[in-house]
């Protein structure tokens, strides 16, 4: 049941990232049925956090908070700061998206007050491996855009970029397409489009760094 769960979860979030919404949210169902007769604490961690992005795709920002307050609720993310930092800077997105910007705010600066107490020497799942300081940094850039904070947005994306590890390539051509916004946002054209041909040609047409360079050719 483990690792089906896990299987399943990485099916599921195979099929958020590529957009395939429809096919998710049976992985979803599935996912949390199994995680619970596996009783894997960290397995529905995952879970429930992939299912928050999901339902933010999907348009549904009340039931992305809902998940997120489930993942934030689960026993790894109350005995271990790392998760919980975590399940916050999601969260912060989720309330950035449904326009409560004083939870994202508050959620935001707790997952990095979280992040700052958590040991990064303790044994973690390797899925785990991909959150760190850049990565908490990613996600405070997308919530100061949702929230049109755009100089708040582009001081993280800025500090993101800094710290990203050189092989997540995809990452980077995130962080570069959220800068584009950020300084588009605040009308800086040049350097906006600068950061916008930053992304690499090969990764451009795909998944997400797709729609937000979608997103910044339509606002420019």
């Amino acid at each position: 049941y483990g690792v089906a769960a896990a299987f399943t979860a990485s099916a599921l979030w195979a099929a958020i990232d590529g957009r395939r919404l429809g096919e998710a949210e049976p992985y979803l169902n599935q996912a949390v049925t199994l995680a619970g007769l596996t009783d894997n604490r960290h397995v529905l961690f995952r879970v429930w956090g992939h299912a928050g992005i999901m339902y933010r795709y999907l348009g549904r920002p009340a039931d992305a908070v809902a998940a997120g307050e489930a993942a934030r609720a689960t026993t790894v993310a109350r005995s271990d700061p790392m998760y919980a930092s975590l399940a916050l800077a999601r969260l912060a997105t989720f309330h950035a998206d449904a326009g409560d910007h004083r939870s994202a705010l508050r959620a935001i600066d707790m997952a990095q007050a979280g992040f700052d107490r958590a040991d990064p020497a303790k044994h973690r799942p390797p899925w785990m491996g991909f959150f760190d300081q850049a990565k908490l940094g990613s996600l405070a850039t997308f919530t100061y855009l949702r929230l049109g904070k755009w100089a708040e947005a582009e001081r993280h994306a800025h500090r993101c970029l800094t710290r990203l590890r050189p092989d997540l390539e995809r990452n980077r051509a995130l962080t570069y397409a959220n800068l584009a916004l950020a300084q588009l946002g605040q009308g800086d054209i040049e350097p906006a489009v600068a950061a916008a041909q930053k992304v690499p040609s090969g990764i451009a047409g795909h998944g997400r760094v797709h729609m937000l360079l979608n997103t910044f050719t339509t606002r420019l």
